[in-house]
């Protein structure tokens, strides 16, 4: 399993940024089992929450042990507090970034697969919110979305909420990062705008997996998608498990989301640590 860290520009931000993939090429089997013949590998873009950035998920997840498990390429970019969505008059394109610029890039540089049924989009908190939107907005890129305790605040953020100041973050700050806030209902930052769209246009909405934590702050806005998801009858797997907005919670999600994903089967490989029987 190659671990790599990619530096390389932006047009789209206009600077140098920096993410990290998960490229399970160097497979070693336990003798038991013949790796089978190199195909090109399904991809997860993996998006961090606020205050993170590429590094997040080796720290707080296992991600790298189930990405060689299931043969999955795993590319996680970094989002800077910007919530994933583009801003074409401040020249933040972060939405462009991920699904345009860095598929191609990661496609050109990596053997991954160029099939929409072998990508997928997931994220949590913030980039929870980044997957949701940016997965039903390039529906034709990706599969499948997974959002785990995503940030699906809209409705608080438009009604300035107090919900808001949970977050640590003023009004101003939510205005900056969505290019304001009177910008974000029926556009490409509005989920609900984006799935009517897809209802409307009858076109495929990628299948939505959805875990929320009992003790999260975010439930009942996420009750609140709920309710809308089966209104429209789009396809969402919907767990509500005891958990807060914490790693541990989402440790356990980014797991159960990759076994819910049409993967290959686990693979008997040779690992760090791991000693045949």
């Amino acid at each position: 399993m190659a671990l790599v860290q990619v530096n390389f520009i932006s047009k789209m931000l206009s600077r140098t940024v920096t993410f990290n993939a998960i490229i399970p090429l160097d497979h070693i089997s336990f003798g038991k089992e013949e790796v089978a013949q190199q195909k090109p590998l399904k991809t997860l873009y993996l998006l961090h929450g606020a205050f993170g950035n590429y590094t997040d998920y080796l720290s707080g997840t296992r991600i790298q042990r189930w990405a060689e498990e299931h043969n999955l390429a795993v590319i996680m970019p970094s989002g800077e507090n910007q919530f994933y969505v583009d801003k074409p008059n401040r020249g933040e394109n972060y939405g462009a970034y991920v699904v345009d610029e860095l598929v191609e890039f990661t496609r050109n540089m990596f053997p991954l697969s160029h099939k929409k049924e072998d990508t997928f989009i997931a994220g949590l908190s913030m980039g929870g919110y980044g997957a949701m939107i940016n997965g039903l907005k390039y529906h034709e890129t990706f599969s499948h979305i997974g959002a785990f305790s995503p940030g699906l605040m809209i409705d608080q953020i438009i009604a300035r909420s107090e919900l808001l100041s949970v977050t640590g973050w003023s009004l101003d700050f939510y205005d900056n990062a969505f290019g304001g806030i009177d910008t974000i209902k029926d556009s490409d930052k509005d989920y609900y705008y984006l799935i009517n769209q897809l209802i409307e246009n009858k076109q495929d909405i990628p299948k939505i997996y959805l875990p929320i934590g009992t003790e999260d702050f975010l439930l009942e806005s996420v009750r609140g998608f709920k309710s809308f998801a089966d209104d429209k009858e789009i396809p969402l797997t919907y767990i509500e498990d005891e958990g807060g907005h914490e790693w541990d919670f989402w440790d356990k999600y980014v797991k159960n989301f990759l076994d819910w994903l049409p993967l290959d089967e686990k693979g008997n490989y040779l690992s760090s640590g791991n000693v045949a029987e």
